[in-house]
Formats: structure tokens, C-alpha cells, sequence
């Protein structure tokens, strides 16, 4: 935890006063700031009043000036005075701290947990004193979260303390709980995410009752993360004491390895990295598999490059034991030379099972050089992590996968009971198999680098994008948990959705209320932790599915409810009930949960093509007879139906496994169209028609994929004329009346496909 603690040193024989404290609550809904207070006023000598919005006014939800009266009498009462409130915005604290003064220090406490905690927490509530339950929760918390403003020394305050996991909750109650009437705590910043924040330790006076916090307290301290320099020049100036000089001697310790780590020396001061999604990962195969440290820092410097441009905010860190590691250096000479932001990939000396309270480096995802039975033992990384994980991973990695083979990874959402994740925040372990070698070890390639760089490229390839899978999954589940991400039921349940919320029927039917999203989501909750992915990301790497092996795709992380597709086109003769047709290439079934009267999808039967992302030249083949099969349903559908037209086409990124083409009428008349994402997945750049693909594909090779997220949240505008409309129910409401004619883009090159005679007069 960063600390920037003010400079003024009160002298040992400065009379004490009894000073009230006003403390300012921030957090969003379910980040337990009610449970907080309730615990302090229960445990402290010092008499406290606790004022809540909710309850302000005769038990019921008041106003913030009731609670501003409210604090003012408490204060004048000589209370010391808990603002229980969301507190979110700088606009909403300031009238709160300006009822300090002289005798009253203004203290806010940031409960900064991860926002899929809070969700939870808020969704699961029952009899909340404010009403804030259930599935309305879930857009109240996501709404607040959007604009948060973490709260600064300069809007007025004294002390800020920034908590981000229990243990930060767990010290901050220990402080709050043991402090009596005539007790103080340091003025200052702790944990403060502010780059711009002079670290100094001019620490006006440690609590005489409350010295370091024990048990949950002392363990927060030791995860700290590393403390500048600036440390050391003030030491001189204002500690003394026993206590003091124990701070002391921890923090050269930490400096010690700020000095080893200089890039997450540089990270830490511009942003606490509980926020940044960090992948944190080995050399591969250099070790004992024997691989030529430069060939190897080649492929790891092309890759990152080639990746770190594609995880947005999140970060990728080397890691090595050993402090005069021949593949650190080489791997950070190079990427100097290619000039990587050494803010999102950098190197770093430690152990990869104790990253955050060995060395102050938070990550929530950690790369493990496995072997290929996917087992403990063998000695470096893999049985580092085998034994810090506890048996809880051997147990999620055999539900996973059985083996491994070189060039692949598979993800394994590591469960809340394992010791790497309690103690040190990994939320996923992705299990990654490089070349080997070594003569002594399976699958020797006996000096073959051209085979073996091949190799090293794939293996990770595969562990960037299951890290880019986790990162996006996650992004999506904090900004709102909507129903276009889907917590897996079960492994067992053959149902699953694309991004945009198409269920696809392969089985047992799931019953779904249309107005209660969000708690469908979170019924669908397994027991994983709360703070981590709920959905079970990826099935890698010759999984057991129906006793029967499946190669599964390894360049994403695919959840298990996104396999239903593939299940389908694999077996089709088990889901026959389901499917209008079957051929040996194509099988097409129709959208449980269609987006227009007639939406059907023609999956491909190819094994390998996952999306549109894997599709190359020599698939064109294929791709001409999904258009053609679906060109055929289209017609088939127009003869029943002249009044409508249709699109065929391919979504950029879907969150479902096996290539699929769209067909969907142009009416978008269904119940089961209901927000923004559905309507943006079908009318702007992220829906790829099958015409232009099919040129793409012939004439380049590949496809050109629109899958930025940000075309998902464009603002709403009709099909055809191109008017703007504030809500589905009012567009919906439009186009059903609208009868401009469709865009020229549509009418060129057969994107749109309408009945002969409506060809004139679309």
C-alpha cells in the first residue's frame, strides 16, 4: 500500500487534545461501508455516531441535508461522526468536509474493492435498510461506479485511507476500532492513487494503543507495495522511537527491491496496480527444457509486441528468480531497443507465487511452464506453483484438461480456497506448454529451432490470448453484468449465448424470465470466488467431453457455455430435434432467442474454425457454402414473406465457439431485442456481411474484423433512415412505421436480399 504521509512532526511533549473525527465513507453500494462503521462503533472507546442517508429520516431514506444537520449536531455533541454514504463524487463530499475545523480532523475511508464484488454483494441483499437489493442493484452500483473520483488530500482532507482487498478492510478496522478518546492517526494518504503524490514519511504521531495492527493487520503490512526513496531522506527528521525505527528497517528492505523492480517502481507511483489487469509469466522452456536464451528472448519480444497493444490497460511482467538472469537482461535490452511502454511490459526479479507479498506486484493472472500431464512435481515453476496453489488447483486444472501439448495453455479460474489466491489475489493460473529441448524430457526436438521457435511462438500466442480473454471478460462483467455475458449454469448444461444474448438451443430448454437479466446471472453463479471471473473461462487442450476427445481451440479461451455451438456441429445427430438442416459441411438451427421474425444461424462443420478470425484462403470453400445455404433459407423465407429482406453475415468477435453466419430479417420485430449491444451487433461495422467476406477472403486472405467494443455502444440509430432514437422502445417503435428506403451501402454488392418483386422498391 503507497503511503504519502504528511511532513509536520509534532515534538514528544505536545500536549494531547481530544480531537472528533469526521470520517467520510466512499464506496459504491456493497462495498461495506455500513458494515464498517457498525464494527468500529461496537469496538471503540471513542463515542461515534453513525449518520446514514438511508435511514435519516425516521428509518427511512432522507436527503443529504438531514445528513449534514445530523453530522453537525453529533459533532457539536463531542461525537466523532461516520458519514455513511456512497460519497462517490467530489461534488458530494465537499459540503461533509467542510465541517471540519480546528477540532475536528476530516478522514476519508475508501472501500475501492472490485466492482463485481460489490455487485454481488448488492444483488444478494436482503431487507437492505435503503432498498438497494435484487437485480435493480446491478445498474445502481454500475451507474455510481462510472463515476467515481477517488478523493484527494486537497479537497481537504486529513487522512485518506485507500482500501482494495480485505486485508486493506480488515487494517483500516483495526486502526478505526482501536483508537480512544484522546488517540490520533497519521495525517496523510495510504494507499492513495495519486501520481502526483510527494512521498514523504514525516509521520506527526503512531498511536500509543494501536501500534501495528496484529494478525489480519500485520499481514497487510508485509504486502505493502515497495516505498520510494524518498523514505530514507526524511528518517533523520521526525521518527524516533522504537516503532519508528522497525518502520524503518521494513522499508530499506522494500527500497531494496524497488531498486531490483525499477519498472513497477515507476508503475506503483502512477497508479495502484490492484486496478491493472497483470499477466505475470516465465521464460518458457529456457530452463530445463534447455532452450536457447536468445532464440527464446526473440519470440518473447515479438510476441509482447505484438500483443500489448491489444490488452488495453492491462500488463504483461517476465518474472525470474534468480537476480542475474541471462533472459531478463536479454529481454529487457530488446525491448528497449523496440521501445515497449515499460508501463505495460516490464521484468521483474521474484518468486511468481509470492509476486505481491514478496515484492509489492499485484497480479491476478499467473502463466505456469506445466508440463504435459498437467501435474504437480518436476521441480521450477510448475511445482512452485502446484504447491503455493495448494491441492484446490490440481483439482479445477484436471476439470479443465488431462494433458497438454506443446504450443497450447489452458485457463483455470483458480477456486477462493486456494492459498494463491487468498493470500496473493490470482484469480486464474494459465497452464502453458513450451518446446523442450532437453533429451531427457518428453517430445525432444533435438535442436530443431525452426520447429521449436514455431512452437514457442504458438505456446505464447495462446497464453496472451487467454490472458486478452480474461482481461475483456472481466472489463464486461465490471461495467454492468448484463445479459450479454452469461455466468455459466453449469458444465452439464447445453445451452449458451453469443455476445449479443442469443441463447442457442442444443438441448434441455432454459427458462427465462425477460425481465429479471441480472438475476438470471447471478443464479447462474458457481461457488468460484467472489472477487474472480465467474465464468469458467476455456476448455483447452484435448478435453474429455461425451468420452470422446475433442481438439479444442487454444487461441481463445472459450467458457464451456460457449462450446455449445461446437457440440452441435460436432454431433449433430444428438441434437436432431433442434436443427432444420444437416449436410456434411453445414448444419442450421434456429436462434432460440431470435433478434427479428426469422433469425437462423448456419454453423459450420469444420473443425478449427472458431470465428472469423481463423478464417484464411483455404477456407473459402466452406464460407461459400455457408452464404449459399443461407442465400437458400433467405429466399425460402422471402416466399413465404415477400415483405421482408434479410441480411447474412458474421458478428467480429462472438463469444461463441464455431463459425456461424447470421441470417436475420431486417424487421427486428422481437421481444428478445432489448438493449443497445443487440441492436449495434446487427446495424454497424461489427457485423460482417458474407458478401464481403467472401471478397476479403479471396482477394486477402483474411477478413477484416471490426470488433471494437466501443461500436457495441454507439448511440442508437434506425436502420434505414438514420435517425437517432434514445431507448429500444422508442426505436423499435420508429422502425416499425419507417418506410424510407434502406441505405445504398445495402443495396450495392447483394448485402441486402429482398423478394424479386420489392428489388425496385425496397
Amino acid at each position: 500500500m503507497d503511503m504519502d504521509i504528511d511532513d509536520t512532526c509534532k515534538a514528544k511533549d505536545e500536549e494531547e487534545k481530544s480531537k472528533q473525527i469526521l470520517v467520510i465513507m466512499v464506496g459504491a453500494p456493497g462495498s461495506g461501508k455500513s458494515t464498517f462503521c457498525e464494527h468500529v462503533m461496537r469496538s471503540s472507546a471513542r463515542p461515534w455516531a453513525r449518520i446514514c442517508q438511508d435511514t435519516i429520516n425516521k428509518g427511512k431514506s432522507g436527503t443529504k441535508v438531514q445528513c449534514l444537520s445530523s453530522a453537525s449536531s453529533a459533532l457539536k455533541e463531542g461525537k466523532s461522526v461516520f458519514i455513511d454514504r456512497c460519497n462517490l463524487e467530489r461534488e458530494q463530499r465537499t459540503d461533509f468536509v467542510n465541517l471540519g475545523g480546528p477540532e475536528v480532523d476530516v478522514h476519508a475511508v475508501v472501500l475501492d474493492l472490485p466492482a463485481k464484488l460489490c455487485l454481488s454483494r448488492s444483488v444478494k441483499r436482503i431487507e437492505h435498510e435503503g432498498k438497494l437489493q435484487g437485480g435493480k442493484a446491478a445498474a445502481v452500483v454500475n451507474r455510481m461506479l462510472q463515476k467515481k473520483e477517488l478523493p484527494k488530500l486537497s479537497e481537504g482532507f486529513s487522512r485518506i485511507t485507500l482500501c482494495q482487498n480485505e486485508n486493506d478492510v480488515q487494517a483500516a478496522l483495526d486502526s478505526y476500532s482501536g483508537l480512544g478518546p484522546l488517540d490520533t492517526l497519521p495525517r496523510g494518504s495510504f494507499g492513495q492513487k495519486n501520481p502526483d503524490a510527494k512521498i514523504q514519511l514525516g509521520i506527526m504521531k503512531f498511536l500509543k494503543k494501536v501500534d501495528a495492527p496484529s494478525n489480519t493487520g500485520s499481514n497487510a503490512s508485509s504486502t505493502q507495495d515497495p516505498v520510494p526513496p524518498q523514505i530514507t531522506e526524511e528518517k533523520n527528521s521526525c521518527l524516533e522511537g522504537q516503532e519508528i525505527t522497525s518502520l524503518l528497517s521494513d522499508a530499506a528492505g522494500e527500497e531494496v527491491k524497488r531498486i531490483e523492480n525499477p519498472e513497477v517502481a515507476s508503475v506503483n507511483q502512477n497508479g495502484s496496480s490492484s486496478d491493472v489487469p497483470t499477466l505475470a509469466f516465465p521464460s518458457l522452456s529456457t530452463s530445463d527444457f534447455q532452450f536457447n536464451n536468445e532464440k527464446a528472448s526473440d519470440v518473447i519480444i515479438e510476441k509482447v509486441e505484438e500483443y500489448v497493444n491489444k490488452l488495453g490497460n492491462a500488463r504483461l511482467v517476465l518474472v525470474d528468480l534468480t537476480h542475474g538472469s541471462k533472459i531478463l537482461s536479454l529481454v529487457r535490452a530488446k525491448a528497449a531497443q523496440k521501445h515497449i511502454n515499460p508501463k505495460m511490459f516490464f521484468t521483474f526479479v521474484g518468486d511468481i507465487t509470492r509476486l505481491y507479498t514478496g515484492g509489492g506486484l499485484r497480479c491476478n493472472v499467473i502463466a505456469n511452464a506445466a508440463n504435459w500431464r498437467l501435474k504437480p512435481g518436476g521441480g521450477g515453476v510448475n511445482a512452485a506453483i502446484f504447491s503455493a496453489a495448494g491441492p484446490a488447483l490440481e483439482v479445477a486444472t484436471a476439470e479443465q484438461a488431462k494433458s497438454l501439448y506443446p504450443g497450447n495453455s489452458v485457463i483455470v479460474p483458480l477456486p477462493s480456497t486456494s492459498p494463491l489466491c487468498d493470500g496473493e489475489g490470482v484469480t486464474h493460473v494459465i497452464h502453458v506448454l513450451g518446446p523442450n529441448m532437453n533429451p531427457r524430457r518428453p517430445n525432444c526436438l533435438h535442436g530443431d529451432y525452426v520447429k521449436g521457435c514455431e512452437i514457442l511462438r504458438k505456446a505464447y500466442t495462446s497464453l496472451f490470448e487467454g490472458f486478452l480473454s480474461i482481461v475483456r471478460s472481466q472489463e464486461k462483467l465490471s461495467k454492468g453484468c448484463d445479459e450479454d455475458i452469461r455466468l455459466e449454469p453449469s458444465v452439464s448444461q447445453d445451452h449458451s449465448e453469443d455476445v449479443h444474448g442469443n441463447y442457442i438451443s442444443t438441448g434441455d430448454k432454459i427458462k427465462r424470465d425477460g425481465g429479471h437479466e441480472y438475476e438470471r446471472s447471478k443464479k447462474c453463479k458457481g461457488a468460484q470466488n467472489e472477487v474472480g471471473t465467474d465464468i469458467n473461462l476455456s476448455r483447452a487442450a484435448n478435453l474429455n467431453a461425451d468420452n470422446e476427445k475433442i481438439g479444442v481451440s487454444t487461441s481463445k479461451a472459450w467458457g464451456s457455455w460457449a462450446q455449445s455451438l461446437y457440440r452441435t456441429a460436432m454431433h449433430p445427430e444428438r441434437h436432431k430435434d433442434d436443427l432444420l438442416e444437416i449436410s456434411d459441411d453445414v448444419v442450421v438451427l434456429n436462434d432460440l432467442y431470435p433478434k427479428a421474425q426469422k433469425h437462423i444461424l448456419v454453423l459450420s462443420r469444420f473443425d478449427g474454425l472458431d470465428r472469423l478470425a481463423d478464417v484464411r484462403n483455404e477456407h473459402l470453400q466452406i464460407l461459400q457454402t455457408m452464404h449459399t445455404v443461407g442465400m437458400k433459407w433467405a429466399e425460402k423465407f422471402l416466399h413465404e414473406d415477400a415483405s421482408l429482406a434479410f441480411r447474412l453475415g458474421y458478428h467480429s468477435a462472438p463469444s461463441m465457439r464455431q463459425l456461424h453466419l447470421h441470417v436475420i430479417s431486417q424487421d427486428f420485430n422481437s421481444k428478445h431485442l432489448k438493449n443497445k449491444k443487440h441492436w449495434n451487433s446487427f446495424n454497424t461495422a461489427f457485423f460482417c456481411d458474407s458478401v464481403d467476406v467472401l471478397e476479403e477472403i479471396s482477394n486477402h486472405g483474411k477478413a477484416t474484423l471490426k470488433d471494437d467494443d466501443s461500436l457495441l455502444s454507439m448511440e442508437l440509430r434506425c436502420h434505414r433512415c438514420r435517425s437517432a432514437h434514445p431507448s429500444i422502445p422508442r426505436l423499435k417503435s420508429h422502425i416499425s412505421s419507417c418506410r424510407a428506403p434502406f441505405p445504398s451501402s445495402l443495396l450495392e454488392n447483394g448485402r441486402l436480399v429482398l423478394a424479386p418483386r420489392n428489388s425496385a422498391k425496397p
